[in-house]
């Protein structure tokens, strides 16, 4: 024990610088993955709420082309008759109604997207946005044969930009 307690007492300051820097490694560690996971939780609704609803629609463009659709085509902002953009994927046509929404989406959206697909003859209606959808828009959406692509949907979207 003499021999333990001798080593102790020589080498006192180096244990201790020692224990401090294992200490400050681990906080490191423990704030770089508590911030990671913040940014991760938030950075997708800071990143749409700072935008306006056209800016939004260019980013639900950009992630289109990035996931394969072509003939990719924006409508003017007014009299658009319920679409905001036009694209094709594998021989379909798509009309799409985008919505940047802080709260679910309800059936007037499904409702827009249905007349406007029937307008301009496409043969697919989907309401895209980053929130997520009521039960009355879910149900109007299966009635009218509308697809639903919620918040879930746009991340999935995103991980091919």
């Amino acid at each position: 024990m003499n021999r333990f307690n001798e080593y102790i007492n020589n080498n006192f300051y180096l244990l201790i610088l020692i224990a401090v820097i294992v200490f400050l490694l681990f906080l490191a560690v423990l704030i770089l993955v508590i911030t990671r996971k913040r940014r991760r939780n938030h950075e997708p609704e800071d990143l749409y709420a700072e935008m306006e609803g056209t800016e939004f629609e260019a980013y639900c463009a950009k992630l289109l082309q990035a996931n394969g659709f072509t003939e990719i085509e924006m409508t003017p902002a007014t009299a658009d008759f319920g679409v905001d953009i036009f694209a094709e994927k594998d021989g379909l046509t798509y009309a799409f109604q985008c919505k940047r929404y802080n709260h679910p989406v309800g059936t007037k959206a499904v409702q827009e997207i249905y007349a406007g697909r029937d307008f301009y003859h496409c043969m697919i209606g989907v309401v895209l946005t980053n929130e997520r959808f009521t039960t009355g828009a879910a149900k109007l959406a299966e009635a009218f044969n509308i697809l639903l692509w919620d918040g879930n949907m746009l991340e999935e979207l995103e991980k091919r930009l």
